[in-house]
């Protein structure tokens, strides 16, 4: 059997919302990441993305009311590849992001798998 294309991908997680955090965690972890966190508050992302090594991020644009552009500028400049997760559209970005793809909420695993394999498999 072929091994999955991420096959020790490190991937951070950032999501507010618990379940939705561990499905994507377990998404992921199919796919051969190796994930981390998931981490749902600000200061949390804020330091992830300060200090792991990272082939990735899926990143909640929405944490609990307070905007995670400043974890994406962090990763960005660190050229760690960044998809956001959000139901609220690409026009909900700030035009600095409009290269990074968007996983809109709610999505099915095949639009994740798409994206990430696309993303993070010749990171």
């Amino acid at each position: 059997m072929a091994r999955p294309a991420l096959t020790g991908r490190r991937v951070l997680i950032v999501e507010d919302q618990a379940i939705l955090a561990f499905e994507v965690q377990a998404l992921l972890q199919q796919l051969g990441c190796e994930v981390i966190g998931p981490v749902g508050t600000l200061e949390q992302a804020l330091d992830a993305a300060r200090t792991e090594q990272l082939d990735g991020a899926i990143l909640d644009v929405n944490l609990d009311g307070e905007p995670a552009y400043l974890v994406a500028d962090i990763l960005l400049a660190r050229q760690v590849p960044v998809l956001f997760a959000t139901g609220y559209g690409i026009e909900s970005l700030p035009d600095r992001f409009l290269d990074c793809p968007i996983l809109e909420k709610p999505f099915i695993f095949e639009d994740l798998k798409r994206l990430a394999t696309r993303l993070w498999a010749t990171a």
